[in-house]
């Protein structure tokens, strides 16, 4: 079981993104606040757990969450800031969004941009370590999946219904062959089989 508190002083909210490594589509992040007695023996980081229990696990986390919120960047905001930023401007706009302010904000990873008046703590794998961002990362990842699923019929031939953006095979050779559609994020070039950002994701 994860651990449901870094402290027990201040309103904690877990904070995570989704998409980082993709070619297209934005960059989702979530923030969530869990009551102090929250408990879920299955609740873990999204890449450990299967697309099925990550769809369940977000109607308990929505049901039983004192608040939480889901924002993102999209590729234009990708390519004009880095994906970097990106993902920390997402992170920031769903803290934002939340009902409740909270009083530190747990970051997965080990960077940030510091929130303006909200002290932060990172924490290396802490989609792992800590509910709050365990399901801050479970929302990030089926908000963002539910968002490529909606477009993927737009461009069928990317095949974003399975991939979600991922830099599979697949899809590297689609736009090596066909092109860039709007949703692509133009600055993660492919020049080959193997792409500017290389990272693994659960899709």
């Amino acid at each position: 079981m994860l651990l449901a508190r870094f402290q027990h002083e201040l309103i904690e909210a877990g904070c995570d993104e989704a998409g980082r490594g993709c070619l297209a589509g934005p960059v989702f992040a979530a923030a969530v606040i869990l009551p102090h007695d929250f408990e879920h023996p299955l609740l873990n980081d999204s890449k450990q757990i299967t697309e099925e229990l990550r769809y369940a696990l977000r109607t308990e986390i929505e049901q039983k969450a004192i608040a939480y919120a889901v924002a993102s960047c999209d590729n234009l905001e990708i390519d004009e800031i880095n994906i970097l930023n990106a993902s920390f401007l997402a992170m920031h706009r769903a803290v934002e969004k939340l009902h409740m302010q909270p009083q530190l904000l747990l970051i997965d990873g080990n960077r940030f941009n510091k929130h303006h008046t909200i002290p932060h703590q990172c924490i290396i794998g802490g989609d792992g370590k800590y509910l709050s961002i365990a399901a801050a990362s479970i929302l990030a990842k089926t908000y963002r999946d539910d968002y490529m699923r909606e477009i993927a019929a737009l461009h069928p031939e990317y095949e974003w219904h399975s991939n979600k953006g991922y830099p599979t095979i697949k899809h590297r050779r689609t736009v090596l062959s066909i092109g860039y559609t709007p949703y692509h994020r133009r600055t993660f070039k492919v020049t080959s089989l193997i792409t500017a950002q290389p990272e693994t994701e659960v899709l």
